[in-house]
């Protein structure tokens, strides 16, 4: 229970460290391209303000400065009488102030009675009194320190600077309008970020928790409950994922049974013949009647007990190299008549003895050699008629048959059993299968024949024959 609690502490800890992963690639990329992205419009916002409202300035100041210069600077009493004129009807002086700046710096005339008479002091009137020429200013006035933005425009007299006509206008309703926007601006930012959280929350929550439930899967197959089934509540490629678990562990678990069943068959069939050949060795030394036909008979026992032992283990030793990929062929060309034939011949007097009646056809023709490795071959004529004798030798006949068609030679041999249940037809092939068969055997033979047919690039199919038994099926090509 420790041991399944600290797993279990430890898969939460990683899937926290796969959320916080999850977030902080995800979130951490968006969050700086937000800022940026709020940092240039907020900058590009105050700019845009900032220099609509001196463009504006300066064509206002640029507009009065020419009328001025060009109708009423003919003497400085009408210079003065238009100022203050100006001044008394001046339409925009709530948000605007004009003054009229003699060349000394200081105010003559305001709409703002208060500034009459300072020296503002700022750069501006200094450049325009120097260089005769428009100048804006931005920043804080030196009297009041309040953040201004002002204009000043020269007023000529004979070539000369009689005075400075400035336009001056605070920038606090335009400062609150650029933070107000720039506030509105976060605040869209700061909903995207939101969204893009929660979003990627939900999502990444959607992952962990099915990730979480393989994961724990997964262990418990990995500890040994082979066969274990998740449940699939998924559409997408988790669902894939899921289906693939489940299949890997279905298929453990039967490989696993198959294998438990096999050592167990394996043992069985291991012990019977050892039984018979120590037996049957005991009994002919301590026989004491020398009667040949009891010591021939004990003899043959022995070397069919042998045979048999000896096939067993040939299996396993092919199985293992099939596994481990060290399963080759000797590729010649090969008489497949002529190896059949040997099989036959082989097996023929055995099943004579067993009082089954092996039959040959051949076809008219002769067969030309094809590309294969003959012991390989012959070794899969021999397990399938042997496989033939052991599950259907109750119908006491086995035909077998080799011929040309198409671009492959066929061999086939059919037994008159009891046949294959078609439930089990999709397995046969498979290792360690043997079914609801009881005959003795590794249950390995026929997937090593399939191996080895396949290697030849050739077909092994196993069926049914009309009219009752099994009918086994090698297809291989003529030409490589």
């Amino acid at each position: 229970m420790a041991e399944e609690e600290r797993d279990r502490k430890w898969t939460v800890l990683r899937l926290r460290g796969l959320r916080k992963r999850w977030i902080v690639n995800t979130i951490l990329p968006v969050l700086v391209l937000l800022m940026l992205l709020v940092t240039l419009v907020s900058v590009g916002v105050s700019t845009y303000y900032y220099s609509s409202m001196e463009n504006g300035l300066m064509k206002q100041a640029e507009a009065m400065s020419s009328a001025f210069n060009d109708y009423f600077m003919n003497s400085y009493s009408e210079y003065n009488q238009m100022a203050t004129q100006a001044v008394d009807t001046y339409e925009d002086k709530s948000r605007i102030e004009l003054q009229f700046i003699g060349s000394t710096g200081r105010i003559q005339m305001s709409t703002s009675g208060l500034t009459a008479g300072s020296s503002p002091g700022t750069s501006d009137i200094t450049r325009a009194i120097t260089n005769q020429e428009i100048t804006p200013f931005q920043g804080r006035d030196p009297e009041t320190g309040e953040k201004i933005m002002a204009v000043s425009a020269p007023l000529l007299f004979n070539g000369r600077v009689a005075g400075v006509m400035r336009l001056v206008t605070s920038m606090k309703l335009v400062d609150r309008q650029i933070v107000l926007v720039v506030f509105i601006i976060l605040a869209v930012g700061g909903i995207c970020m939101a969204l893009v959280l929660i979003s990627s929350l939900l999502f990444i929550n959607n992952v962990v928790e099915p990730v979480a439930v393989v994961s724990e899967a997964a262990k418990r197959i990995s500890a040994g409950s082979y066969g274990f089934q998740i449940e699939n509540k998924y559409t997408d490629e988790l669902g894939e994922l899921v289906d693939n678990i489940n299949d890997m562990s279905l298929k453990i678990g039967q490989n696993e049974k198959m294998k438990s069943e096999f050592i167990s068959s394996v043992s069985h069939e291991l012990r019977t013949p050892l039984t018979a050949i120590n037996g049957w060795g005991e009994t002919i030394l301590e026989d004491t009647t020398d009667d040949p036909a009891q010591m021939r008979r004990g003899i043959r026992i022995i070397l069919n007990e042998a045979r048999r032992l000896s096939t067993m283990v040939e299996e396993l030793l092919e199985f293992s190299k099939m596994e481990d990929g060290r399963f080759t062929l000797r590729m010649e060309q090969v008489d497949l008549q002529a190896e059949f034939e040997d099989a036959i011949f082989t097996y023929g007097e055995l099943f004579r003895q067993e009082g089954i009646k092996l039959n040959y056809e051949c076809g008219d023709e002769d067969l030309p050699p094809i590309p294969g490795d003959s012991e390989r071959l012959k070794q899969v004529f021999c397990n399938v008629l042997d496989n033939a004798a052991k599950h259907g030798g109750s119908g006491k006949r086995i035909d077998t048959s080799i011929s040309r068609e198409g671009e492959f030679e066929v061999v086939r041999v059919r037994d008159y059993g009891p046949g294959i249940p078609e439930a089990e037809l999709p397995f046969i092939k498979q290792k360690f299968y043997k079914g609801s068969s009881k005959a003795r055997g590794s249950g390995i033979g026929l997937a090593v024949c399939d191996e080895i047919v396949g290697l030849h690039n050739g077909i092994f199919t196993i069926g049914n024959a009309d009219g009752g038994g099994a009918v086994v099926t090698i297809c291989l090509p003529v030409k490589e």
